[in-house]
């Protein structure tokens, strides 16, 4: 499966006064910077836990069906499914009713009886499945401890700006972002 951003958050968990503040910024000289480490420090959360911390619009591409009826949506939390299509040899588009699954939003996984869908006959990227995921719209949905992690990270990252070696141990990454992270990192058994 490959996922494909199609619309990123508009809003991001932490806003630049918050982050300012934690920083204990008081200029506009560095907005641009803090502002950018903001979005890096959202992405490595997500990356660390498969999770999309404010609404996000991806798309699902499959080279074929799942035997078992069950696809699992990452990044996570599914909210709804907005699309589905599958693709002929010719590379045409046929669209599939959406009301063919059925979404787990609590597993982030949709259920579909496989003999109900139709089979692509493009030999790769035949299926795509158009999904809404993310925790909501504002910050305020965003669990805390994961809002702490931007935080935390975001200052690391400001306060140390230059290249760290690799065997710097706990300067690479503060320890207290990681255990922010794991409860929340999404697990492949």
């Amino acid at each position: 499966m490959t996922s494909i951003l199609l619309a990123a958050p508009a809003t991001e968990p932490l806003s630049l006064a918050e982050a300012k503040g934690f920083l204990r910024v008081e200029t506009d000289d560095d907005d641009a910077l803090i502002a950018a480490l903001i979005v890096a420090a959202r992405l490595h959360v997500e990356a660390q836990t498969q999770l999309a911390l404010i609404t996000q619009r991806w798309r699902l591409v499959f080279d074929c069906w799942p035997r078992h009826g069950r696809i699992d949506v990452r990044p996570a939390p599914l909210k709804t499914v907005s699309a589905a299509r599958v693709f002929d040899a010719a590379g045409n588009a046929h669209p599939i009713d959406t009301q063919a699954f059925v979404p787990d939003v609590g597993a982030s996984m949709l259920a579909f009886m496989p003999w109900s869908v139709p089979l692509p006959t493009r030999i790769a990227a035949g299926i795509e499945i158009d999904v809404t995921v993310g925790f909501g719209d504002a910050a305020a949905d965003v669990p805390e401890p994961l809002r702490q992690a931007i935080r935390m990270l975001a200052a690391h990252w400001y306060d140390n700006r230059g290249l760290i070696a690799a065997d710097a141990g706990s300067a690479v990454m503060p320890t207290g972002v990681a255990a922010l992270v794991a409860p929340y990192r999404m697990l492949s058994l």
